[in-house]
């Protein structure tokens, strides 16, 4: 299945690659594996994740302190947040589409 990021998503992904970058030269690179990885697998096996909250999923990275949360849509995963794991709770919930 294939994912897209809210616009939201990509920019703090970006954001994040950037921090890695300024802090050590390289390190920027295996953060992205990392979270490529979650993205790949979160698209290869959507339903492998619980609900995080209502209908978002959380799939930690590994090695470092994020987490992908996404929900599934109809035809495609959609990337909600590319969160902090000590970032300030439930920041990203306005991302969501609710459903009335």
């Amino acid at each position: 299945m294939r994912y897209e990021f809210h616009p939201e998503a990509l920019d703090e992904y970006e954001d994040a690659a950037r921090f890695y970058a300024d802090c050590q030269e390289g390190l920027e690179f295996r953060f992205i594996a990392c979270v490529e990885s979650a993205f790949r697998q979160v698209s290869e096996s959507p339903d492998r994740w619980r609900s995080f909250e209502e209908d978002v999923r959380r799939c930690l990275v590994h090695v470092f302190p994020y987490a992908v949360l996404y929900t599934i849509e109809f035809d495609y995963v959609l990337i909600i947040a590319v969160m902090h794991c000590s970032r300030e709770p439930g920041y990203w919930r306005h991302r969501v589409r609710r459903n009335a």
